[in-house]
């Protein structure tokens, strides 16, 4: 059975969202200050939701929440207050609340933040198993995998690292590629000359020469004085060329002539200039058709296509995700830029099931963002984005599934009675009559059961198809009707469950409700 500390020094707020809560199957209880409430925490107490007022006598509710955050990250902590000013949504944020509701009470409200809050409270227990999947210091080239397709390309720089040979990096975007071509400086024998990495893609045609090969004093407007070009920058050492693909034929033919010649002229110049410089290319493009199609010089291709490292995309390796994702939190706890080093299990799920079209870059920001969402020291399901979280197969609404509810009657019905202080009336009463309120008769019923044994993504397909031969226009209306039925009739019409179940609140399914029945 879950456990519920609520603290506030109202005995009324204390009574009524004890009854609230307690009539849903959650063990209540109860301290009259924050003081009290910090006691109970450090006299052994684990509850697996804490709600505190943020005005009380003592301690005002921020600072309990930072008292009781300390003493344990892994609290979830919803705040309560009357007065919703922006002063006190970024602080209760800002110190890791869980959420926090205004108050007078709305009933519903209350349950579902408290449902989801203590979900999240269990996905950070099962995240108390995470183990540490990698040394950070074996991999201090930032590359990280050891999948089959990984480790070829591991074989093929050990291959290459040692020789002068130009090398042609290809792969999606966001794949690593400058990774791959550092990692080739890193074991050549120009380690310790320098490396420029230049996109070609970010430098407008114009520059690009200028910013290859450099420019005389008065070669152009503007060129007041003259500048040395990233050739001459990285004599003896390697300059990376990223998006190659992108580069204008014009500068391919002078590229070329390095390659051939090992020497450059400046813009404005009619002196050449011998360099020293390893060549390393990538591109995401398909440089074979961009021949073809003579848009890239073909005899810079075959200079470029020396030796070509092919890196994966993460949707090919996800066997790998595990252990980037580890070594990426180890990062990031290092550069100081979280405190997070764990990730519950179901969030795991989630990342490894994504597909990931902006690979390792994408994968490096949702971390990075989850982290910094995070309440707690471990990234929970909750704290993914919806994209990622649906890959899983999980909506937004089951992040936060029910509790378990005994079979007992609906908790608004004495709530309506008694009307204890905290609650608003108008949500008793609503609740309490939610079972007596007609159900609209059902729309004609959708081709969906027929589909059921199939996978989710092909379900929706099927499903969106099938509407669209009939000529529906409306989808997402018809779709969202179907479901809002087939929850009421589950419920036996009561509207409070059925919402719960949709992951709505219960006045938007009314209103969705009265429309059905004024069509």
């Amino acid at each position: 059975m879950s456990t519920i500390l609520i603290v506030d020094d109202d005995e009324e707020i204390r009574y009524s969202l004890g009854r609230v809560l307690g009539s849903r199957g959650y063990h209540i209880e109860t301290a009259g200050s924050g003081e009290e409430g910090i006691e109970k925490i450090k006299a052994g107490l684990k509850p697996d939701l804490i709600m505190c007022d943020v005005r009380m006598g003592g301690i005002s509710g921020i600072e309990t929440l930072q008292h009781m955050r300390s003493a344990s990250s892994s609290l979830q902590i919803v705040l309560m207050t009357a007065f919703g000013t922006a002063q006190t949504a970024i602080e209760a944020m800002k110190f890791g609340a869980y959420d926090y509701i205004m108050k007078p009470f709305d009933v519903d409200k209350v349950i579902e933040i408290a449902e989801k809050a203590i979900s999240s409270s269990q996905d950070m227990k099962s995240a108390n198993k995470y183990e540490k999947k990698v040394n950070y210091d074996d991999y201090k080239e930032g590359i990280v995998g050891n999948s089959p397709a990984m480790q070829e390309v591991f074989k093929v720089i050990g291959q290459v690292a040692a020789s002068d040979a130009t090398v042609l990096v290809t792969g999606e975007s966001g794949t690593g590629k400058e990774l791959i071509a550092k990692c080739i400086v890193q074991h050549s024998l120009r380690s310790g000359g320098p490396f420029v990495a230049v996109n070609c893609a970010a430098i407008p045609d114009n520059l690009i020469e200028s910013e290859l090969f450099g420019h005389e004093k008065g070669s152009f407007t503007g060129a007041t004085t003259q500048r040395i070009g990233r050739f001459e920058q990285c004599d003896r050492g390697t300059i990376f060329l990223d998006e190659i693909g992108d580069m204008a034929l014009a500068t391919q033919t002078k590229i070329l002539r390095v390659l051939q010649e090992g020497e450059i002229q400046r813009v404005g110049s009619t002196e050449t200039i011998k360099v020293d410089v390893r060549v390393i290319a990538a591109t995401n493009k398909d440089l074979e058709k961009m021949v073809e199609e003579k848009e890239f010089r073909e005899d810079l291709y075959y200079r470029l296509n020396v030796f070509r490292i092919r890196v994966p995309a993460l949707k090919e390796r996800k066997e790998d995700i595990p252990d980037i994702v580890d070594f990426m939190l180890q990062n990031l706890v290092k550069e100081r830029k979280a405190r997070v080093t764990r990730v519950s299990p179901d969030a795991l799920k989630a990342i490894v099931s994504y597909a990931w079209p902006g690979n390792v870059r994408e994968l490096g920001n949702v971390v990075y963002r989850s982290a910094v969402v995070a309440q707690g020291d471990a990234i929970l399901l909750k704290d993914l984005p919806d994209t990622i979280r649906g890959a899983s197969g999980e909506s937004a609404a089951a992040v936060a599934p029910a509790a378990p509810v005994p079979p007992a009657e609906p908790v608004a019905a004495p709530l309506a009675a008694e009307k204890p202080a905290g609650i608003s009336e108008s949500a008793a009463v609503e609740s309490t009559a939610a079972a007596a309120e007609p159900v609209p008769m059902p729309a004609p019923v959708l081709p969906v059961a027929e589909v059921m044994p199939i996978s989710l993504p092909a379900i929706y397909d099927k499903l969106y198809h099938e509407l669209r031969e009939r000529q529906e226009m409306r989808i997402l209306t018809l779709i969202e009707r179907q479901m809002i039925e087939r929850a009421i009739s589950e419920t036996g019409g009561n509207q409070a469950r059925a919402a719960e179940i949709l992951g709505i609140t219960r006045n938007t399914l009314k209103k969705r409700l009265d429309e059905y029945a004024s069509e």
